[in-house]
């Protein structure tokens, strides 16, 4: 088994996708033990760590890589599997922004009110008994929440030279911010550049649908992903699949032109896998899907679309790399 560790240096992490060479080359069938820092660089640490003082725009949402894998050519797919999201520190931040969540004035939603307190929470983690622990600013309310660790961004370059910021999610991926990118995931993103060029950071202790404020628990992560390369298939948005189920996104605004997106991809990907006719599989999604809000608050928003594979007979989407890569996961594993 080949495993790969690389912890970045403070001057190593990247803020964009795309325009920048790779940190490292990685071959498919490779395991990469990483570290990822927090959104706000670990800068924000105590409730009076206001992230408008201590941060830098736009020196935010910092990613590990990127990563060229060898054989990766525009046209095929990179397959990640998420074996384990681990947080790096007993503690975790969150914040309101004045001009940032989905419930404040914005630079594109003005209005004539005082926007929103910036305000930080810190929430200390148990990764023994898997708690993160709320407490109030205002009063002396406080509960525990079930760890759910995610990333927030993943993605690969994109195309034609463009750069984007990892705040922006999009075809390429980016902060999509959906819950459902844990531990026993495999995303697929569809290769725009030579080497693909993906990365991973936004580590996030655990979200509710829509990161509504803003930010979630945000948190360092020591995370270790299998990475296999399928060649000649390309993916046309971000999608995921575990166990049970197969997810597409979609990001853009309106959040309802990022819910066709991601409803579009999973009907023709499901007629594809199955054979139905398009308005076959359109009717089947559409009594048996679901769908999970990732984001509501960043450039663009996004939306996954979600359905049981046992729905699709259980097909073999991407030539069963979810089932090969966990099992290559859980070889890891019981190594440890």
């Amino acid at each position: 088994m080949n495993i790969q560790p690389y912890r970045p240096e403070p001057d190593e992490l990247s803020y964009t996708f795309g325009g920048r060479a790779p940190v490292g080359e990685v071959r498919p069938g490779t395991i990469l033990e990483l570290y990822t820092e927090d959104c706000f660089g670990g800068r924000v640490r105590t409730v009076d760590d206001l992230p408008s003082q201590v941060c830098e725009f736009p020196y935010l949402n910092p990613v590990t890589g990127p990563f060229h894998v060898v054989g990766a050519e525009p046209g095929d797919t990179i397959a990640l599997h998420f074996v384990s999201i681990t947080p790096a520190r007993d503690w975790a931040m969150s914040t309101t922004f004045p001009h940032f969540g989905a419930l404040t004035a914005t630079h594109t939603t003005a209005m004539l009110h005082q926007a929103l307190e910036e305000r930080v929470w810190r929430y200390d983690l148990d990764l023994e008994r898997g708690v993160a622990v709320y407490r109030a600013r205002k009063s002396d309310f406080t509960v525990e929440l079930p760890l759910d660790p995610m990333h927030g961004t993943v993605g690969v370059a994109p195309a034609a030279g463009e750069v984007r910021m990892t705040i922006t999610p999009d075809a390429h991926g980016g902060n999509m911010d959906t819950p459902e990118l844990r531990a026993g995931v495999t995303v697929y993103l569809g290769v725009n550049v030579e080497g693909g060029l993906f990365a991973i950071g936004d580590g996030h202790g655990r979200q509710g649908h829509g990161e509504v404020c803003g930010t979630a628990l945000e948190a360092a992560m020591n995370t270790v992903v299998a990475v296999d390369l399928i060649k000649g298939v390309g993916t046309p948005w971000p999608r995921m699949e575990d166990d049970l189920h197969l997810m597409s996104t979609g990001s853009a605004r309106p959040l309802e032109d990022a819910y066709r997106i991601s409803q579009h991809d999973l009907v023709t990907w499901s007629a594809g896998l199955t054979g139905l006719e398009t308005l076959d599989a359109y009717q089947l999604i559409s009594q048996a899907g679901q769908a999970p809000v990732g984001n509501v608050c960043d450039t663009n928003y996004t939306m996954v679309a979600k359905v049981a594979k046992a729905h699709l007979r259980d097909p073999a989407a991407y030539g069963s790399a979810h089932a090969r890569l966990r099992a290559l996961g859980a070889e890891y594993l019981s190594s440890r």
